[in-house]
């Protein structure tokens, strides 16, 4: 995440170690039209010439988003994120005003949203989903200290938004950790995000980054495992066998064979 009224940021990006640079207009950034002009300024012929995916987090589509997205959008960054997401009308709307070549990323950080989001997912522009815990818990009318490692609420939570969000053939992005310097519960609170299946999230500061990476590294083991369970399932297969028991790994069917496929598309 990058502010998008500051200059010194903007200039950084192509030496951030992230897949993804975010440009934020929304929290944090008090001059909404400064922020606008500088991005104009500063990326005159788009984003082409950036060796970063670029995603725009607008502001709500009641508070200046919309103006936001069509000033930006022959900027053709990845996608934009709109935020105080609550029903299926508002991603009909945010589709309808984004070009077509751009993809909707949305937060969820309503309960309306939370409720909905296996049905987000509806069209293929909408793609990626993030989960604004701070805000989804003040919505619910529950107190931020009740985010903890203990609470078998925020387990259910987590669980709920990656599944609801693989129903809706959707990606889900781990919540920010706002306490950028505390690496080390950042650390943790990844881990349990992978440990449930989450394989991305949001930073806020380039340490945070480094860490993520390396949580969320490719698993080179597991991906030689894949490559070999699937050669030896297709061997197997062109003799008409399709469970086997493996020397190497055991027993081996279709189901396993198309996890390992899985790993090896998403390596």
């Amino acid at each position: 995440m990058v502010a998008g009224d500051k200059e010194k940021h903007l200039k950084k990006i192509d030496e951030l170690l992230c897949d993804v640079v975010m440009i934020n207009l929304e929290d944090g950034v008090f001059d909404k039209q400064y922020a606008l002009e500088l991005i104009l300024n500063h990326f005159p012929d788009g984003f082409l010439d950036t060796n970063k995916e670029v995603v725009i987090r607008v502001n709500s589509l009641q508070n200046g988003g919309i103006d936001e997205i069509k000033t930006l959008n022959k900027l053709k960054p990845k996608g934009f994120r709109i935020p105080k997401i609550e029903s299926l009308d508002d991603v009909r709307l945010a589709l309808s005003i984004v070009d077509l070549d751009i993809e909707v990323h949305l937060s969820i950080e309503t309960k309306e949203a939370f409720l909905n989001l296996v049905n987000f997912g509806f069209d293929r522009r909408v793609t990626t989903v993030y989960l604004g815990i701070l805000d989804l818990f003040e919505s619910l009318d529950l107190p931020q200290n009740l985010i903890n490692f203990e609470n078998p609420m925020v387990d259910y939570i987590l669980s709920k938004f990656l599944v609801d969000s693989k129903i809706g053939r959707l990606k889900p992005i781990f919540f920010t950790f706002q306490d950028y310097q505390n690496l080390d519960d950042f650390r943790l609170w990844l881990l349990k995000g992978k440990s449930i299946g989450y394989c991305a999230t949001s930073c806020i500061s380039p340490a945070q980054v480094l860490v993520a990476n390396e949580i969320f590294a490719k698993d080179e083991n597991e991906y030689k495992k894949a490559k070999y369970i699937v050669e030896v399932f297709n061997k197997n297969r062109a003799n008409k066998i399709t469970g086997f028991v493996d020397e190497k790994y055991g027993f081996i069917d279709e189901p396993i064979f198309k996890n390992a496929q899985k790993i090896l598309e998403n390596h």
